[in-house]
């Protein structure tokens, strides 16, 4: 029998080995590793011996992340089925290491440049930018006040556009609004991808 205070010990170090490998981590949520592997490669890194506490610690702890991961993808789920979606094209990202001019769009004051979203229409004439973006799609998601509130929203939308291979060029969260930019290329993909979800 293994005695409870080796057990307390192996479990937090199996955690502590885990928390630095998020695609383990995320692996154990989707139930996707082969569990005696897993614990034989933590052994051999954690310098221990004990198979069964550290195949039990990594058991229990892939359990309590899939019920995590279950409870938190419900209100995520939840709350994007409340929430609307607006799309709006013709629009451009420049990042700029001068202010400029603008009455249009939004501005993101950076340490040592400035990040514009604007319309194709206002962009300045002339101008001198570090990045400039000019044939993008915003895509708007529209949520409830919980919004703020609710854990893992953000990584809950880039994952599903990053899974249908969708690149975001900018990404701003602000209360209630997602605002998500992808080039024009993408637009149609990721509206469907996230049209699958939301509202």
């Amino acid at each position: 029998m293994i005695h409870p205070c080796f057990m307390t010990t192996t479990a937090q170090n199996v955690r502590n080995y885990l928390r630095n490998k998020p695609y383990l981590l995320e692996a154990l949520e989707k139930d996707i590793v082969n569990l005696s592997e897993l614990s034989r490669q933590i052994q051999k890194e954690l310098k221990t011996k004990n198979t069964a506490a550290t195949k039990a610690a990594l058991r229990r702890y892939a359990e309590e992340l899939r019920r995590h991961k279950q409870k938190r993808e419900e209100k995520v789920l939840t709350l994007l089925k409340r929430s609307g979606i607006a799309v709006y094209d013709q629009k451009s990202v420049i990042i700029t290491a001068k202010e400029i001019e603008s009455k249009t769009g939004l501005k993101v004051d950076l340490p040592n440049k400035y990040v514009y979203l604007l319309d194709r229409a206002d962009l300045p004439e002339r101008i001198n930018t570090l990045v400039k973006h000019d044939n993008c799609t915003m895509i708007v998601v529209n949520s409830p006040e919980e919004l703020e509130a609710t854990v893992g929203v953000v990584a809950f939308l880039t994952t599903l556009l990053a899974e249908a291979n969708v690149n975001i060029v900018e990404f701003i969260s602000c209360w209630t609004e997602t605002i998500i930019v992808v080039e024009k290329k993408d637009s149609l993909k990721a509206y469907e991808t996230l049209t699958n979800i939301i509202g």
